[in-house]
């Protein structure tokens, strides 16, 4: 046959498809027009060995120009599942509701043909323009035919098998989470919080109320759920969630984590646990700030101070700051701030973060006292239900060189941003809140943990230390500037090799906050000047 013949045939195929269920083939006339077609005949197509890239160009425009003719039946019969494919691409029409769809294959890497899809999305009169980006590998079929490998994801890449796509009314409104002040919180303008919203979308989007479905192409898992949106056509109104976020202190977190890499803060409410704030650096990393499961180094010194206080000692109880000490023979401790000062009072200790100082001081703690302190007092080491995945702390105790290091915020002791800045907010009402990021009774399965209060003048003790931390102790830096009932300290804690992780945690009025930086060395310098950017906006 002349080509000047073929092209002709060719573009009267092409305007035959254009009258198919409004589809329409556009870019893949010049794979059809090469010297070669899928009419030739299967002598002139090897069977065996490796694909030639004219084979994987042929046989993927071919699959192309029949989907997007609209004749599933020939497009699944150039696949190596020809009944699954012609389904799945008859839904793709019928029950995703695309009208029309243009194909724009790429140039080929090996045996994958990437392509681009502009597809027309058309409901009871509503449409829309759906542009997506996908990729199909061609195989030898069972026959040694070249033929596209089938696998759902080749209509989007976001199917998974047994998945489909489905355009219709919404099957629930969207659902709007807002602060605790009633702003909505949009996920781009703070991004640590979208994969908190997703997981409050799977666990309470039945609760909301209010709002109108919209128009939208979603997928349909392989259980019959809803997975995921992919287009809105038209858009509802969302249901309204609250949370207890505020939308100001979630700002100043994320611009804050912004400036160290692998940062983490989180900040809650003292009087109720709430939980006003949570950002990390990356957004969508590693959950640093509910599952750094890491040691806390020196802030840990707050629940170690409760112990001592409540075991006789007081601010003014004179505790000799050594450079260098041991208690029992055991392990040698040295300070990471200052040498030692021999005169050195417990308040002086705890706000010059003195290791030695707390480390002679075991006796006083026996047994499982300092464990029990954590559990008890300040609820770590039990089982949380905060709304959202975390992960819980664990203080499991010990003798010897392990309660030393416990002591001092090391051994096994794991503890997250959550963990440290529900510890200050202990610190500064009195009583263990259990963090929350929802309403509590909406939080299936939430314990009620009881703990018991700090006795009065233990917390007048601790708030003393703490206060004196911050105004003239190793927190003083980062906390300048900081108005109101201040409270504070630092921690580092080694983490196999490099920096340690930089840990902080500090109060203002009736807000708390912990935050580590990983790697960051002095946690006054690394993580303090996060901590301090999220209480001045509280």
């Amino acid at each position: 046959m002349q080509r000047g013949a073929k092209v002709g045939i060719v573009s009267g195929v092409v305007a035959g498809m254009l009258g198919v269920a409004g589809y329409g083939v556009y870019n893949v006339l010049d794979a059809l027009n090469s010297d070669s077609s899928s009419s030739k005949s299967a002598s002139s197509t090897k069977t065996i060995g490796p694909l030639d890239p004219k084979d994987v160009s042929e046989t993927a425009a071919d699959f192309l120009a029949a989907w997007s003719s609209g004749d599933a039946e020939k497009a699944g019969k150039l696949t190596d599942s020809p009944q699954t494919a012609a389904a799945a691409l008859t839904g793709y029409k019928d029950k995703a509701h695309v009208t029309a769809v243009k194909l724009t294959p790429g140039a080929p890497i090996g045996a994958k043909v990437p392509f681009g899809v502009a597809a027309t999305l058309s409901f009871q009169g509503k449409t829309s323009p759906w542009t997506y980006d996908s990729a199909l590998t061609v195989v030898r079929g069972s026959g040694g035919k070249p033929v596209v490998q089938w696998k759902a994801a080749v209509v989007h890449p976001k199917l998974a098998e047994g998945a489909s796509l489905e355009t219709g009314t919404a099957k629930q409104p969207t659902l709007d989470f807002t602060d605790r002040n009633g702003k909505v919180l949009d996920p781009a303008k703070y991004p640590s919080l979208g994969r908190f919203f997703t997981q409050l979308r799977t666990s309470y989007a039945s609760k909301a109320s209010g709002g109108t479905p919209g128009v939208e192409t979603w997928i349909d898992g392989a259980d019959g759920t809803v997975t995921e949106t992919l287009q809105v056509l038209v858009k509802g109104t969302g249901s309204k969630f609250p949370t207890t976020l505020d939308a100001g202190i979630q700002a100043a977190a994320e611009a804050a984590v912004l400036k160290r890499s692998g940062s983490a803060v989180t900040a809650l409410d003292v009087n109720t646990g709430g939980i006003l704030a949570v950002a990390n650096n990356p957004a969508t990393g590693t959950n640093l700030a509910f599952g750094a499961s890491a040691a806390p180094g020196s802030t840990f010194k707050v629940v170690t101070a409760t112990a001592l206080l409540k075991a006789g000692i007081t601010p003014g109880t004179k505790v000799p700051c050594k450079a260098h000490d041991n208690i029992h023979q055991g392990k040698m401790y040295k300070n990471v701030e200052k040498e030692g000062n021999l005169q050195a009072t417990f308040a002086w200790d705890f706000a010059n973060s003195c290791n030695t100082a707390f480390i002679t001081q075991a006796d006083k703690v026996p047994g499982d006292t300092l464990a029990s302190t954590a559990r008890n007092v300040y609820g770590l080491g039990q089982e949380w239900q905060i709304g959202v995945k975390s992960l819980d702390s664990s203080v499991p105790g010990g003798s010897g060189d392990e309660l030393t290091s416990e002591m001092i915020g090391q051994g096994r002791i794991t503890a997250s941003p959550l963990d440290m800045a529900s510890v200050a907010a202990t610190a500064r009402s009195g009583r263990f809140h259990q963090p929350r990021i929802v309403a509590a009774d909406l939080i299936p399965n939430r314990p009620s943990i009881s703990t018991t209060p700090l006795s009065s003048g233990v917390k007048s003790s601790l708030q003393q230390m703490m206060r004196q931390t911050a105004q003239s102790g190793t927190a003083a830096t980062a906390m300048s500037g900081v108005q109101g009932t201040v409270g504070a300290k630092t921690g580092s804690a080694e983490d196999g090799e490099g920096q340690p992780n930089g840990w902080f945690l500090a109060y203002r009025d009736d807000v708390a906050a912990s935050a580590i930086v990983q790697n960051g060395g002095h946690g006054g310098d690394s993580a303090g000047p996060i901590v301090a950017a999220v209480l001045k906006a509280s």
